[in-house]
């Protein structure tokens, strides 16, 4: 029994000290672990923030009517460039009823009136020839028959105003004709022939007849996170890129950030405008979609490495790097940094272009050896 025991008991040393030979074989055999390193480089670091929005014109006018009718004509479309008192269209008046009924009744009221001076400047005419009255007297009825002419002609102008939206000898000045009250391009003209047309009044504003716009005084309108608004302020560059033009820059100045915020989708955004720095050659259609950077700071050829490299002391918490020394042998340098772009970070000091820094990632060495 007691060689029994002893038999098994060399068995499982012979095994246990065969296992641990065969993992130290292993490890052996195992490939050392290689690691990469990178070299500081000259960068141009650009710390920005982007805010999504539309191109629009820096002042839209919208053309209204000062009466209320049925489109008859229009004379211009969008894209034709105007200028200040062009026609845009034609007007025809649909007369109120109850409007129209109460200038008629104002000339025969009129007529009464001034039928009622004729006969009595004619009374006085014939009692001065007699010598009855005195010329002042004979004057004042000629003032009296001439106030009731003029008011006369004032109420047939007024029904054919009412009737015809014009009247005889005003021309240019007509209520049915519409036109532009500013020079630039028509960006729309949202009514036809055949259209409703309201008047713009104290209590209305009226159907658009058209929007005019300077389409070469353009402006980038669009929103910012309340998380990024600390961030700027006035007077900071931006770079608008628009979706529809491909690899164009155009370059503008933030001018306009909303002292309040707007709740949109939960989250609070504040409106900002930035005027645009047009170029001539490129025409940008009002209403495109675009995005801006709004440059918060930058570094021109700067000394950086990736911000991946850089490591942060657990007690400190002041940013090092390690630097190859030797063969797959390093050591820790303290480095301080200047601004980053979420990829490169600017390297102020701690470091030159002639160091190797450290790449965090394992790489056995084939792998190595192909890169």
């Amino acid at each position: 029994m007691k060689k029994t025991i002893t038999i098994v008991i060399l068995l499982f040393i012979v095994a246990a000290f065969g296992g641990s030979m065969y993992y130290l074989y292993q490890k052996n055999a195992e490939d050392p672990v290689v690691y990469e390193t990178e070299q500081p480089t000259k960068q141009t670091i650009i710390k920005k923030t982007v805010a999504t929005g539309s191109i629009l014109p820096l002042e839209e006018v919208l053309i209204k009517p000062n009466i209320s009718g049925v489109i008859e004509e229009v004379y211009v479309e969008g894209g034709d460039q105007i200028k200040s008192g062009d026609l845009i269209a034609k007007i025809k008046v649909v007369p109120n009823l109850n409007a129209l009924n109460d200038a008629r009744n104002g000339i025969d009221e009129s007529k009464i009136a001034l039928d009622d001076q004729q006969r009595n400047l004619n009374r006085q005419k014939g009692l001065f020839d007699k010598g009855v009255i005195s010329r002042v007297d004979l004057e004042r009825a000629q003032v009296a028959f001439d106030q009731a002419k003029q008011s006369y002609g004032a109420a047939n102008k007024r029904y054919d105003i009412v009737k015809t939206g014009t009247a005889k000898g005003y021309g240019n000045a007509a209520n049915t004709l519409i036109r532009s009250t500013v020079s630039g391009m028509v960006l729309e003209v949202p009514v036809e022939v055949g259209n409703q047309v309201i008047e713009s009044n104290n209590f209305n504003e009226g159907t658009t007849i058209a929007a005019i716009a300077d389409v070469n005084k353009m402006i980038f309108e669009g929103k910012v996170d309340e998380s990024e608004v600390g961030k700027i302020s006035e007077e900071l560059p931006l770079e608008i890129t628009v979706g529809a033009l491909e690899d164009i820059v155009f370059d503008a100045v933030l001018d306009y950030i909303a002292p309040k915020g707007n709740e949109e989708n939960g989250a609070i955004q504040f409106e900002i405008k930035g005027t645009l720095k047009k170029k001539d050659s490129v025409f940008i259609r009002a209403g495109l979609s675009a995005n801006a950077s709004i440059i918060l700071d930058r570094a021109d050829s700067v000394l950086a490495v990736k911000e991946a490299l850089i490591q942060f002391d657990d007690k400190t918490k002041k940013p090092f790097v390690e630097v190859e020394t030797g063969d797959q042998q390093f050591e820790r340098k303290d480095i301080e940094l200047g601004i980053s772009d979420g990829i490169y970070v600017e390297i102020k000091s701690g470091i030159d272009e002639k160091n190797k820094v450290k790449v965090w990632n394992e790489v056995k060495p084939d792998e190595f050896a192909q890169n």
